[in-house]
């Protein structure tokens, strides 16, 4: 085949071809070999390993997984810590304030729910897959979307051996084509080509933006008379306050691990917030201090959160496939759970595009699935909960608990949100506001004890680039982040990101904007939250970016 550059490819026919190796691609990949053993499925995972760039909290709701594999304790799956105690603090600087168990909705009782790395239960799934005869292609990136006409037709994946200048190099390949009857797109959040798909397509149309979270995740080693496996800690209020909105997750999980994470919500109006360091500042609040002090940060790392829900659900079917999971944006924002809805999400296509493929159809649109998730547990689950995101971010966190808990009481008991549906409004990017109408923030300096500076944590996400391929993070126009953001917004950049990717250098000629991407964790927080919307991130090399190894 020869795309629209000219570059010939060989290309490869499968029923369904699956972009991305995390929960939902694969639920699909296994409930598509379930139903009929002869569908022929590839999944292709960007990252060197399946596993190797899922980064979640998690407490696993483990309903999607029982629904695709109902055996899976006896198939040793990696769950192995249920939630013991489950506490809820909101934190001001010196002290806490433990928030009662009794008046929350059921739906946030994490009883019957599991700790675990979601790294590791893609890795068992992976395993599941395959025995089933799911082909798994990991390192190799999905670059573009292969159109036919307005059908998505398959996807460019495994190109390598581009110069830095974009031109194609001594060793260069050219990747494959690979063909689906159906394609479904589990990138996860704000993945290159769903935007692509989005955009084209104008699946947004009648819906809400999609609105956003950053999540970022150490994983410590405490001392073990301080560890209590299956404890389950979230936090509200302190350092944030109303700065942003967020939270904290503190999850004791096995052999002496706790997963330490906060999540700043990306609609923050402040453009000298610095996300990361409220989190190295959280770690020296008392409570959390106690618990690390003595202990060793052994893992970090950052992703985006979809945060929109019910609101932000854009067209889910498109002539040729599906978004999926967090493609899509299916996260329960005060559960901070989105996994099993990525899970259900993936049979449902499955079970759609099966129907279709015995029908003897291909490359229409599965309009079953959107119904099944509209309709559906996944629907159910989200409807329920709708409003409590757009009420913090309108009316801060106290009004928000009270009129969130009771839209969601009601909602848990009679199916019914008494206060309807409140609209999200802006964009994250919108909503950033112009620096001199803000103050700046002091942020003490990191002890290197309990708190890092990023590059020292970067190094224990395991991130690696090669530096001799093109920049994966463009700019639209390479005149903004100097000319613009940096006098209007104090280019944020420089903050906003977990991973010190971007920089502003003065030298002899002035201020320059500087991109240093082999630092970069593909969080996509600068696709979210860059002012002018003048940074796309695209998929680096396949196998390239960070090497979570149990997060």
């Amino acid at each position: 085949m020869t795309d629209q550059t000219g570059i010939e490819r060989e290309s490869m026919e499968y029923d369904v071809v699956i972009v991305g190796a995390g929960p939902a691609g694969l639920s699909a990949a296994i409930r598509l070999k379930q139903i009929d053993p002869e569908i022929s499925v590839v999944v292709l995972e960007k990252g060197s390993e399946v596993g190797a760039h899922i980064l979640s909290g998690a407490v696993l709701d483990p309903s999607g997984l029982s629904r695709l594999i109902p055996d899976w304790q006896e198939k040793g799956a990696p769950l192995n810590t249920p939630v013991t105690d489950d506490n809820f603090f909101v934190l001001g600087e010196g002290g806490q304030m433990r928030v009662p168990n009794w008046p929350m909705p059921p739906l946030m009782s994490n009883h019957g729910n599991y700790i675990v790395s979601m790294g590791n239960v893609c890795r068992w799934m992976a395993e599941q897959a395959e025995e089933l005869g799911v082909e798994i292609f990991p390192g190799m990136a999905a670059s573009q979307v292969v159109w036919d006409g307005d059908r998505v037709k398959g996807v460019v994946a495994g190109e390598f051996g581009r110069n830095p200048d974009g031109s194609i190099g001594d060793g260069y390949e050219p990747g494959m084509e690979l063909h689906g009857k159906y394609v479904f797109i589990a990138e996860g959040v704000r993945g290159s080509l769903a935007k692509d798909i989005m955009a084209r397509l104008n699946l947004w149309d009648g819906h809400d933006p999609q609105k956003f979270g950053l999540g970022m995740k150490e994983i410590w080693e405490v001392s073990p008379e301080k560890f209590q496996k299956g404890r389950v800690i979230h936090t509200m209020g302190w350092p944030l306050g109303k700065n942003a909105g967020g939270g904290s997750f503190i999850y004791h999980m096995e052999d002496n691990q706790v997963l330490v994470g906060f999540v700043v919500h990306l609609n923050y109006q402040n453009p000298h917030l610095y996300p990361y360091m409220e989190f190295q500042r959280f770690k020296h609040h008392p409570m959390v201090a106690e618990l690390l002090e003595g202990g060793k940060r052994i893992s970090y790392g950052a992703r985006a959160i979809s945060e929109g829900g019910w609101q932000s659900l854009p067209q889910l079917s498109f002539d040729g496939g599906v978004l999926l999971g967090c493609s899509a944006g299916m996260v329960n924002v005060p559960r901070i759970k989105g996994n099993h809805n990525a899970m259900h999400s993936g049979i449902e296509a499955a079970d759609a595009a099966a129907a279709a493929l015995k029908a003897g159809r291909e490359g229409d649109r599965l309009e079953d699935y959107d119904g099944a998730v509209r309709g559906g547990v996944i629907g159910t689950d989200l409807k329920k909960v709708r409003n409590v995101k757009p009420m913090w971010s309108r009316l801060g966190l106290s009004a928000s608990l009270m009129l969130g808990g009771i839209d969601m009481w009601v909602a848990n008991v009679t199916g019914w949100n008494p206060f309807g549906t409140w609209k999200h409004g802006k964009t994250d990017a919108a909503a950033t506001g112009k620096a001199k109408d803000y103050p700046k923030i002091d942020y003490p300096r990191p002890d290197g004890k309990l708190s890092f500076d990023r590059l020292t944590n970067v190094a224990f996400s395991f991130t690696n680039h090669e530096e001799s391929q093109p920049c994966h993070l463009k700019l639209r126009d390479p005149s903004v982040p100097i000319a613009i953001n940096l006098p209007e917004y104090a280019e944020p950049a420089q903050r906003y990101c977990p991973a010190g990717v971007y920089e502003v250098v003065e030298d002899a000629d002035g201020p320059r904007f500087v991109i240093n991407f082999q630092n970069c964790v593909h969080c996509k927080t600068c696709d979210i939250k860059d002012p002018s919307q003048n940074i796309v991130w695209t998929t680096p090399q396949g196998g390239d970016g960070p090497n979570y190894p149990n997060m």
